[in-house]
């Protein structure tokens, strides 16, 4: 996202309840209560639904993704995730 783009301006990427997929890795950046900072939450690749939409920094969604393997719910921006669903109908058009 270019630093002059306001994310909200536009109706959210995801929706909640949409299944979705972390594009890298995520670690506690000290935001995640209960775990040291540094440790990894979520890795690339690892499948979560979105639970809930909420702002941050008055420019952007976050999206509370809870990862049910886990049991963890982590806050990702729109960059971080990918939708599952988008991902299997190109594949099955061959793009």
């Amino acid at each position: 996202m270019p630093p002059d783009e306001i994310e909200l301006d536009a109706p959210p990427a995801f929706e909640i309840g949409q299944k979705v997929r972390l594009r890298k890795l995520i670690k506690n950046d000290g935001t995640f209560p209960g775990q040291e900072i540094g440790v990894v939450l979520a890795k690339k690749g690892e499948v979560g639904y979105v639970a809930s939409i909420g702002t941050y920094l008055q420019r952007s969604y976050i999206y509370a993704v809870h990862f049910l393997d886990k049991g963890f719910v982590i806050g990702c921006l729109k960059k971080e995730l990918e939708s599952v669903e988008e991902i299997n109908e190109s594949n099955a058009t061959g793009e």
